[in-house]
């Protein structure tokens, strides 16, 4: 089996790699990566040390992949992750759509082409803003939960509601997977859709508004300064977090799976509420962990800040039997160790 991973130097793309090439004999995995995320490159040697084939280009130009070796399974793990971009940090609307959306079709064509099977790692920021921030919720050991009864105990589901607002970033998100459908549908090659929660690992190039779980334990472990942003500064919002080793599983099922799964291509794929964690509960972990540190507080909300979003996996139980072997605790005592080992880190992964 030959496979093509997207963005194979990055955070999620170079876990994906290693563990398909352990997961099983016999895969050969060639790769595509513009390098611009800082970091990125410190994974592009260990990789082709693992016999991955890496081609340092970039996927905006369409010429990139019309003359690329064949393959039967590609993996989109190139993005602009942060939910920000496009509107802060330097970067335009017209950079995130051409980095998130217009790049995919070349991809699809490379699959309609090949007859491959696509795999997008899609967010759980589809969801709209409107429906999230309606959710009712109370404080319960310094963090929002649910209210009882309200039905979300367990997550979102698939079924949550992706009205706009989304973000930018969302939107470039959920285009890219109407595209993707369409063009499995109209060409015949399979699709899967893979909305992730907040991935979270050792190695991972944090930064305030992506990579949350690695930037605040970095930031934590080295004394440097740290807020609570909106929600009153008492750092209450949560996210889930899962491992992108966990991925490596479901995505062999759904390849080996292919077309002959038609009802449903588009999966919640997170450590959903077992793995939720406010700001304040992950502070509370590094003090007894890293020691004392302050965290200033400021209540000014930033755009599309949500107070609490946690993914329901219970489609990918029901239909794989899929669920992640990770929990939070072993994921941030992971970041913990790297930390401590890379004190520099965060100047490394820092443009």
């Amino acid at each position: 089996m030959r496979i093509l991973i997207t963005g194979i130097c990055g955070f999620a793309g170079s876990h994906l790699a290693r563990g398909l090439l352990q997961a099983r004999e016999g895969i050969r995995i060639s790769g595509v990566d513009n390098l611009s995320r800082p970091g990125s490159e410190t994974n592009l040697a260990p990789l082709r040390a693992l016999g991955c084939e890496i081609t340092v280009a970039d996927l905006r130009d369409p010429s990139v992949l019309q003359n690329f070796p064949a393959a039967d399974w590609l993996i989109d793990a190139a993005a602009e992750p942060s939910v920000l971009a496009g509107i802060s940090g330097g970067s335009s609307a017209g950079d995130l759509l051409n980095n998130n959306l217009f790049s995919t079709v070349p991809m699809l064509e490379f699959c309609r082409r090949h007859a491959a099977v696509f795999t997008l790692l899609s967010t759980s920021r589809v969801y709209g803003i409107k429906p999230l921030c309606g959710i009712p919720l109370t404080v319960t050991n310094q963090a929002f939960t649910p209210e009882t009864g309200s039905g979300f105990s367990q997550g979102v589901s698939e079924a949550f509601p992706s009205t706009a607002p989304v973000s930018l970033y969302g939107a470039s998100k959920l285009c890219a997977e109407t595209l993707a459908l369409e063009f499995g549908e109209a060409f015949g090659f399979p699709v899967w859709l893979n909305r992730c929660g907040v991935l979270a690992g050792a190695g991972q190039f944090g930064k305030a508004d992506q990579g949350i779980f690695s930037f605040w334990i970095h930031r934590w472990a080295a004394k440097l300064p740290l807020k609570y942003i909106g929600f009153g500064g008492h750092g209450y919002q949560v996210r889930d977090c899962l491992h992108p080793s966990d991925l490596v599983s479901l995505l062999l099922q759904q390849f080996d799976a292919g077309a002959a799964q038609q009802k449903t291509r588009v999966f919640n794929v997170s450590g959903g509420a077992p793995s939720a964690m406010s700001l304040s509960q992950l502070s509370r972990w590094c003090t007894e962990r890293l020691g004392a540190h302050s965290v200033a507080a400021d209540p000014q909300e930033r755009p599309y800040d949500l107070p609490w979003v946690v993914l329901d996996s219970g489609l990918a139980k029901e239909t794989w039997q899929w669920h992640p072997r990770r929990n939070a605790e072993s994921i941030v005592e992971e970041i913990a160790g790297h930390a401590l080992a890379n004190p520099q880190w965060l100047d490394l992964c820092t443009p």
